[in-house]
């Protein structure tokens, strides 16, 4: 596998345009990056969804939204699971993504697992990794 089909535009595109993104990792922290791309998400008229662990602890609302501590918690359907998690972490969280029923799977900058984007793509359900949102809309001039 490329770095190119891991990013393959058309895919890009689509996941760009999609509407309800679950933020796996993000929390309340605004110097994590998670926290800056959901924020930037939120300006580009999507809805974030937090995902964190410490949700089934504590009521954790993170830039205005509810968080869950897992995907299947989320009472919704999800359009796009972004990643914010290390490479070792994220293929669960990918396959937690296709039990879902997310149209899409998107792995950071940094976050590569090609086991899991095989694993993803086989199930029909797109994927992007190593790549991040801010860098697709900048690099798109959008």
């Amino acid at each position: 596998m490329t770095t190119s089909t891991w990013q393959d535009p058309a895919v890009v595109e689509e996941m760009l345009a999609a509407d309800t993104w679950a933020v796996v990792g993000l929390s309340g922290d605004p110097r994590r990056t998670a926290y800056r791309i959901a924020a930037l998400l939120q300006e580009r008229g999507k809805r974030i969804v937090p995902v964190h662990p410490a949700a089934a602890e504590e009521e954790l609302v993170v830039l205005g939204e509810k968080a869950y501590p897992t995907l299947a918690a989320i009472p919704f359907p999800i359009d796009v699971v972004d990643v914010f998690r290390r490479s070792e972490h994220a293929g669960e969280v990918a396959d937690e993504a296709v039990a879902i029923g997310a149209k899409g799977v998107w792995f950071q900058l940094g976050v590569v697992d090609e086991a899991a984007f095989a694993r993803t793509t086989a199930a029909g359900t797109p994927m992007v990794m190593d790549t991040c949102p801010a860098i697709e809309w900048g690099s798109r001039g959008a």
